[in-house]
């Protein structure tokens, strides 16, 4: 990728991301979460275990994950060496387990074992960084503390100027200006549609890109 040119005025990224917004609103009219869940600690579950990996990967895991430890509870108590066998599948699968048994027990301890509706309190749970709260916070409690950045909306942003770099910290509190609050939970189911149908990493369809007039950075 080439490198970003440099950001226009705040005021003329927000007039534009607002018609990025509208036009993938009418392109994917039924956008939402592509990570199956039922409740907050099912989705914090799922969102841990799609680091480094596909969300259709973790929707094929987490059903028989759930089967086997419903609750915080049980990922609690649970052998930590169940808990890997459970989710191998999704990489890093040690990692994740002790994150995913830290959570429950956090949970237990600090919150009655419920998902609290806090940035403060989400990032301090084992295994819930910015990303992972901002999931839970806009998807469960229609209340995010910002944009998920997560590979898709890092990489597709800069492409539009709406931000100027891949640190997703940084990425985040740039694209916080720029994307309407009203929109910052749907703002990355939307661009991750896009970069999977259209705009994708190693072979953008650019001829079908309905924000190709848009794009600051081209193939």
């Amino acid at each position: 990728m080439a490198d970003p040119k440099p950001l226009k005025t705040l005021r003329t990224r927000r007039k534009k991301a607002k018609e990025v917004i509208a036009v993938l609103r009418e392109e994917f009219p039924n956008t939402e979460c592509s990570l199956i869940h039922e409740d907050a600690w099912q989705l914090l579950v799922a969102t841990i275990l799609s680091a480094q990996c596909t969300d259709a990967r973790v929707n094929k895991v987490t059903p028989g994950l759930f089967e086997q430890f419903p609750t915080p509870q049980d990922f609690a108590d649970a052998p930590l060496a169940e808990i890997e066998e459970a989710i191998h599948s999704t990489g890093f699968y040690r990692n994740k387990a002790k994150s995913l048994q830290g959570a429950g027990r956090a949970l237990i301890e600090r919150h009655d074992g419920e998902v609290p509706n806090d940035m403060k309190a989400l990032v301090k749970v084992p295994g819930a960084g910015r990303k992972t709260a901002n999931v839970v916070l806009g998807e469960i409690y229609n209340n995010p503390d910002g944009v998920v950045v997560d590979t898709h909306v890092s990489r597709i942003s800069l492409k539009l100027g709406f931000s100027d770099t891949v640190d997703p910290v940084k990425a985040e509190r740039q694209l916080n200006e720029v994307i309407p609050r009203v929109d910052w939970a749907d703002y990355g189911h939307l661009i991750i549609d896009h970069g999977r149908k259209t705009c994708r990493a190693r072979v953008p369809k650019c001829d079908d890109c309905s924000l190709y007039k848009w794009c600051v950075i081209r193939a």
